[in-house]
């Protein structure tokens, strides 16, 4: 049997948040793991999230979510590259 080629998730997201909450917010952002913020401008946080599975990107945007003073964590894109065999 062949073994599945491992997969490589890309994906963006933008998460809403309370003005007075968007810095500890990036500050939360910038200690986790696979999470590479992009921008931010009046509480809009552009930022990528990268794994090796579509439930691992929906697992980090759950956890942002969670974090106080968001008010909306959501996926805007997710590219999937596959790693080929070697011939």
């Amino acid at each position: 049997m062949l073994e599945p080629h491992p997969t490589y998730h890309i994906s963006s997201a933008v998460i809403a948040t309370m003005p007075a909450a968007t810095e500890s917010i990036l500050a939360e952002l910038a200690r986790m793991e696979n999470v590479e913020v992009h921008g931010c401008e009046r509480g809009k946080i552009v930022l990528v999230i990268e794994g090796t599975s579509t439930g691992m990107m929906g697992d980090c945007l759950s956890r942002i979510s969670l974090l106080d003073g968001v008010i909306a964590a959501n996926m805007v894109f997710e590219h999937v590259e596959t790693e080929s065999a070697e011939l």
